[in-house]
């Protein structure tokens, strides 16, 4: 068989003048897998009997783009076309024959191979069947015996590609689990995050509970099971968790639902480039997974009966911020999840003094600052997935108060934050005649407080402001 579809990419055709005439080469991997599924193909996955940093380099050149290393281990390197919209990764051959390499992948359906000057597709351990019946399958116990990480990998294909495990797989990979902890926390959430931003990321997690691959990535997740919570609650922790995480997926689908008008401003909002290839959106989801760590170190009953959960947000906080120094995410994305954890209890909490002065307003988007707009969205997608006692009317008055808040967040991140003060923290000192120091910082706060909720917009009325306030607080 030959997959003719190959013939008609650009990429293909590049790589292939780029390494005419240079013997044994051939297109694996997960290349072969997209192109008979018929998905995009953003990648040309190579194996060579050759150098394969000489063939990165004619492909770069040829793709005018740059070329740089990409495993040490491996020996592989990546050359990227000039405008971005293709890679080329060349290894060396694992073994003597490209048929010994191939025996040493992970899956049947990656475990295929096709000469790169066009030929038929070698295919030793099933792929192709195992594409048509919608199936994952492992190569056997050595498989990851090799790579530990690939039991995390067979639930991030599972997510991208709607393919179901096989049951055999499925015993494999439960008893493989365990040792995906022996990989780099760089590479464990590269696999994750292909898992959370795939369109079934809950699909995805409830696979990874099943083969024990959770609780060996992130144990503080499935932690979360059998966490029994209030009656507002109809779900225990671990599944309100999943389904926040489908709220939120819903709710970055399609904002309008929710905000109307606000909609549009903030799909642009979410689909911002972020943090480690994550868009504010996907990051998001993160949080949405992330939210509710804090609950098992924190759960108590009060004396009649009621479960909480006091200080799980603080709580939350530190366990977030465990997790991504342990995954060596970066520290913007560290921050971020933190910041997400620490305040998406705040709307709820505002709820009940609707309707909100202008200052309560401000405060609001001040101490939640800089992700005021992000956990407005996911307190609705959190008070959606809480379906217990009173749970039509709380949903109601809270998505009325997220749709106002929501513009007041856009208008925030728009216009850079908290506005200026009118005057000058020196000019202020010298107008009152105080020095430098924490009561002059507290006015100076206030002051851009005040020009939030329109009580000042001159200097003069500023300095009125001040004196008044210096002179209420005088014993």
């Amino acid at each position: 068989m030959r997959i003719e579809r190959l013939d008609g990419e650009p990429a293909v055709a590049t790589v292939r003048g780029a390494l005419e005439g240079t013997g044994g080469a051939w297109i694996v991997g997960g290349t072969l897998r997209d192109a008979l599924l018929g998905r995009e193909l953003r990648d040309v996955d190579l194996a060579i009997e050759g150098d394969p940093r000489a063939a990165a380099r004619a492909v770069a050149a040829a793709a005018g783009g740059p070329v740089f290393p990409l495993s040490e281990t491996f020996g592989a390197w990546r050359a990227l076309s000039g405008d971005g919209s293709w890679h080329c990764d060349i290894s060396p051959l694992q073994g003597p024959t490209i048929e010994a390499d191939l025996a040493q992948r992970d899956f049947s359906i990656n475990a295929m191979a096709s000469p790169l000057a066009g030929g038929e597709l070698i295919d030793l351990h099933g792929g192709m069947t195992d594409l048509s019946a919608g199936l994952l399958r492992v190569l056997g116990p050595q498989s990851y015996a090799a790579d530990p990480l690939r039991a995390l990998r067979l639930v991030r294909l599972a997510s991208e590609l709607g393919l179901a495990v096989d049951r055999e797989t499925e015993t494999i990979t439960r008893a493989a689990a365990p040792r995906i902890e022996e990989a780099s926390g760089e590479r464990i959430f590269a696999e994750l995050r292909g898992v959370i931003v795939s369109r079934r990321a809950v699909a995805g997690l409830r696979l990874a509970g099943r083969l024990g691959v959770a609780a060996a990535v992130l144990p503080e997740f499935a932690a979360l099971g059998g966490v029994e919570q209030s009656d507002f609650h109809d779900l225990d922790a671990h599944e309100h968790t999943l389904a926040v995480l489908e709220r939120q997926i819903e709710l970055e689908d399609d904002p309008g639902r929710l905000f109307g008008e606000a909609g549009a401003p903030l799909a642009a909002v979410l689909g911002e480039p972020f943090a480690d290839q994550l868009t504010r959106g996907e990051a998001l989801r993160f949080g949405a997974l992330f939210h509710d760590l804090g609950k098992p170190e924190t759960q108590g009953v009060r004396e009649d009966g009621r479960i909480t959960f006091i200080g799980h947000d603080d709580a939350g906080e530190r366990i977030v911020s465990e997790i991504c120094t342990r995954l060596r995410t970066s520290e913007r994305l560290r921050s971020f999840l933190g910041a997400l954890t620490r305040h998406h209890l705040r709307l709820g909490f505002l709820v009940h003094e609707v309707p909100l002065s202008r200052v309560a307003i401000y405060r609001y988007l001040r101490d939640c600052s800089p992700v005021e707009v992000e956990v407005t969205a996911l307190s609705c997608a959190d008070r959606l997935a809480t379906r217990g006692r009173n749970a039509e009317r709380a949903i109601a008055a809270h998505l009325e108060l997220a749709t106002q808040m929501m513009f007041e967040a856009l208008a925030w991140r728009a216009s850079g934050g908290a506005p200026s003060a009118p005057l000058r923290g020196d000019e202020l000192a010298a107008a009152l005649g105080i020095e430098r120091g924490p009561e002059l910082g507290k006015l100076v706060a206030r002051m851009r407080e005040a020009v939030f909720t329109g009580e000042v917009s001159t200097a003069s009325e500023a300095i009125e402001l001040a004196r008044a306030l210096r002179h209420n607080s005088a014993p």
